[in-house]
C-alpha cells in the first residue's frame, strides 16, 4: 500500500505545488491542503491546529520549507509525523529523491595544512584561537609558519600547547635550526626537507615534506625520494607550485611528473601561491587547483589565508577536497552535487517565471508586500499594485511608506538585496539573507521561532491596524515598464 502524504500549504503556493505534484508523477498518494493563509510560510503551530479537524489517513505531514514552528508537538497533537519540505518548491522532486540525490561529502582523500603564517609573533593563547578557528573550518594539521629574522623563542611551547589542544602540528621553517627544534618538541611534520639539510631527519621522528634542492630541479627530490623509499620512512613530497607568471604551467608539469614517476606516494601542494598571488575570488581558484589535486591524487595541500580576499581559503578547501571526491568516487562530473563554491551566481536563480509572478500578484488581496526576482527583474507587489524594476530607489515613491520608517527601512533591505541577486543571478527568497556559498558562514537558523522585527512576517501582525490607513492613501497605480 502506497503511503499517504498531505501537503498543507497557502493560497499563493497551492497551484505551483499542485503543477510540481503532477509533474512528478509520484509513487505515493498525496492530498495538497490549503489552509486560509496567504503566504504558506506564515503558518504557526496555533493555526494548523485551528485549522486542520484532521489529517484524513495521512500516514505523515509536509509543511513549507520555512515553517517557524515546533514540529514534533505536531507530531505528538496528531499522532503523525510532520516534516519541513525544501525551502523552494521547485526542490521538491529532489527531496522525494526524483532528482539528484543529496550528496554525502563525509569523505576526502586530502589533508588540509592550515597555515598560520605569522605564529612568531602571536602568542601561545593566540595561536591556539586561530588554531580552533582554522580547524572548525576543516584544517587537519596546523602549520606554524616561522619568518625570517624573526625568532621563535615560544616555538616548542606552541607545538606542545597545540598538541595538548588535539591537534596535528607542522613546522615551516627555512632555517635548520627552527626545523631541529619543532621536531624535537614532537611537531608530527616538517616543512621542509631537501638534500642539503637531510640530516634533520636522522636526528627527528617528524615525517618531513620533500622539496627540490633547488627550484625546479626534479632529479633531486626524486634522489631524496627514492633514499626514503628504500629506508621505509614516511614523507610527503613537494615539486612546489609557482604563481601564475613565474612558471605556474611547469610547475603543474612537475607534478605531474611526479605523480606518472611515483605512482603512490604522498603529495603535498601548497596552493597560496595561486590563491594569494592572484586577483580573483579565491573560490573558484580553489576550485580549480582541487579538481587537479583530485586528479593527480595529491594526498595534503598547504593552504593559508593571509590576504583578505582568501579569510575563507581553509573552508574553501575542505568544501572543494570533498565535492572532487565525491564526484571521483562516483564517477561523474563535479556538476549538480553541491553549491557551497558557487558564491556569486546560482545555477537556478529564479523561483517562478514572469508568469507565475503575475498569477501571484492577481491573488494578493493584502497590503503586504511580496518581492520576488524573475529574468525581467525585481517584482514588488501587494494588493494595490505590481511594479517591476531593478533600481530601489526607483520603487520608492510608489510604495508609499513616507510615514513609516521601519516599514521604509525593511523594504530599502529587501530591495537592495533583491537587486544584487537579480544582477548576479542568484537565487533571492524575502526575509532571508543571500547565500554566498562557503565564502560566508550561513547564520544558523532557528526553525522554532518567527523572524525580526520590521520583516513582511512581523508587519503581518500590524497590518490589520494599519489597513484603513493604507486602503486611504494607498491607490492601484500601473506598473512601469520593465528595467535593464
Amino acid at each position: 500500500m502506497s503511503e499517504r502524504i498531505l501537503f498543507l500549504t497557502g493560497k499563493l503556493a497551492e497551484k505551483q505545488l499542485h503543477r510540481i505534484l503532477e509533474s512528478m508523477n509520484p509513487d505515493f498518494d498525496y492530498q495538497v491542503r490549503q489552509i486560509g493563509i496567504s503566504v504558506a510560510a506564515l503558518m504557526s503551530e496555533s493555526l494548523i491546529l485551528r485549522r486542520v479537524d484532521d489529517l484524513e489517513g495521512a500516514d505523515r505531514v509536509l509543511l513549507p520549507g520555512r515553517f517557524r514552528g515546533d514540529t514534533d508537538s505536531l507530531s505528538t497533537h496528531y499522532q503523525a509525523p510532520f516534516e519541513r519540505g525544501p525551502e523552494d518548491l521547485i526542490d521538491l522532486p529532489n527531496y522525494f529523491g526524483m532528482g539528484s540525490q543529496v550528496p554525502d561529502l563525509s569523505g576526502h582523500d586530502c589533508l588540509i595544512f592550515a597555515e598560520i603564517v605569522d605564529a612568531p609573533r602571536l602568542s601561545v593563547t593566540q595561536i591556539l584561537e586561530q588554531a580552533a578557528l582554522m580547524v572548525a573550518d576543516g584544517a587537519d594539521v596546523i602549520d606554524l609558519g616561522c619568518l625570517p629574522d624573526v625568532p621563535f623563542p615560544h616555538l616548542e611551547d606552541a607545538v606542545q600547547a597545540l598538541q595538548s589542544a588535539g591537534h596535528r602540528v607542522s613546522v615551516d621553517s627555512a632555517l635548520d635550526a627552527e626545523l631541529l627544534r619543532g621536531g624535537r618538541a614532537g611537531a608530527d611534520y616538517l616543512l621542509s626537507l631537501h638534500e642539503g639539510n637531510l640530516h634533520i631527519a636522522q636526528e627527528v621522528e617528524s615525517i618531513p615534506v620533500l622539496i627540490p634542492a633547488k627550484p625546479g630541479d626534479l632529479d633531486s627530490l626524486f634522489r631524496v625520494i627514492d633514499g626514503f623509499r628504500e629506508a621505509g620512512r614516511p614523507f610527503y613530497a613537494d615539486p612546489i607550485l609557482d604563481p601564475i607568471h613565474y612558471g605556474f604551467t611547469q610547475s603543474l608539469m612537475r607534478y605531474h611528473q611526479l605523480r606518472h614517476r611515483f605512482p603512490d606516494v604522498d603529495i603535498l601542494m601548497g596552493v597560496g601561491n595561486l590563491t594569494e598571488l592572484t586577483d580573483a575570488d579565491s573560490t573558484g581558484v580553489n576550485a580549480l587547483l582541487f579538481g587537479i589535486i583530485s586528479e593527480l591524487r595529491v594526498t595534503a595541500a598547504l593552504v593559508v589565508q593571509v590576504s583578505p580576499h582568501c579569510r575563507q581559503a581553509v573552508a574553501e578547501a575542505n568544501r572543494a577536497r570533498r565535492l572532487f571526491y565525491y564526484a571521483h568516487c562516483q564517477r561523474r562530473l563535479p556538476v549538480g552535487i553541491d553549491s557551497g563554491l558557487m558564491g556569486l551566481r546560482d545555477r537556478r536563480p529564479y523561483t517562478y517565471t514572469p508568469a507565475e509572478i503575475n498569477e501571484l500578484a492577481a491573488m494578493i488581496k493584502d497590503p503586504n508586500f511580496r518581492i520576488a526576482t524573475a529574468e525581467d527583474g525585481v517584482h514588488v507587489m501587494n494588493r494595490d499594485g505590481h511594479q517591476i524594476g531593478a533600481d530601489p530607489f526607483g520603487f520608492y515613491p510608489q510604495l508609499r511608506l513616507d510615514h513609516d520608517a521601519s516599514h521604509a527601512f525593511y523594504m530599502g533591505v529587501e530591495l537592495a538585496r533583491a537587486e544584487i541577486a537579480w544582477r548576479l543571478g542568484k537565487k533571492y527568497n524575502q526575509d532571508n539573507p543571500l547565500n554566498w556559498g562557503v565564502g560566508v558562514a550561513a547564520p544558523q537558523k532557528d526553525l522554532t521561532r518567527f523572524d525580526a522585527v520590521g520583516t513582511t512576517r512581523s508587519k503581518k501582525k500590524t497590518s490589520r491596524r494599519s489597513d484603513a490607513k493604507t486602503r486611504s492613501r494607498s491607490k492601484p497605480h500601473m506598473r512601469p515598464k520593465p528595467q535593464s
